[in-house]
């Protein structure tokens, strides 16, 4: 099967990217997008440490992590990407069976768009969680905890999908700023120098 990767603008750009003046001094300005998205990460890792204390049952144990990892995933992908960084990602299979993976990002990437804060708690959870979870797959490798090998694995794969998904949507939006900026500055220079050109006609005549 075929993969296909491309980069869009934003789609569903619900929110008002130009905050108000009141709320420009603002460092928050998504504080639930911004709680739920450490709330499910951090409550999974926190029910794989502390599961037993409550419950002797793997397969309760094992359910209740793998619901929080799956909310985190939704959470992530479709929820607070969009609103703490203006970035999503997504794939499609089409009638030919070809594997679509798109990726997109806010056309205006300014700061009033982004805020640095949000920026921030957004990056460092999807970078410091997946560590987290590496760190586990280690420990349960060589405490021959395969059971519990299969929650991590589980975690690492759903943690790097997104981590990986948002890396490439970050890429694609810098690399259609760039092209952005330089189409702008070609059409500067092409403008000025036909203009510089129409005036030397002119007093020539």
């Amino acid at each position: 099967m075929e993969d296909d990767e491309s980069t869009v603008p934003l789609r569903s750009e619900t929110e008002n990217i130009n905050p108000s003046n009141d709320n420009k001094d603002q460092g928050n300005r998504h504080p639930v997008a911004g709680f739920f998205h450490i709330f499910f990460r951090c409550a999974a890792i926190a029910t794989y440490l502390f599961c037993g204390w409550f419950s002797k049952s793997f397969i309760a144990n094992f359910i209740t992590i793998i619901l929080l990892l799956a909310f985190d995933f939704w959470t992530v992908k479709n929820v607070t990407g969009r609103l703490l960084v203006g970035l999503r990602w997504w794939n499609y299979i089409d009638d030919n069976g070809k594997s679509h993976w798109i990726y997109e990002s806010r056309k205006s990437q300014s700061d009033k768009t982004v805020y640095p804060a949000e920026s921030r708690l957004f990056w460092l959870a999807l970078i410091i969680c997946p560590a987290v979870w590496i760190v586990f797959f280690i420990v349960a490798l060589i405490t021959f905890k395969f059971k519990w090998l299969l929650i991590v694995i589980v975690a690492l794969s759903l943690n790097f999908a997104n981590l990986i998904g948002y890396v490439k949507c970050k890429k694609g939006a810098h690399s259609r700023l760039t092209r952005m900026a330089g189409d702008f500055f070609t059409k500067q220079i092409i403008s000025r120098a036909t203009k510089g050109t129409s005036t030397q006609v002119l007093e020539n005549v």
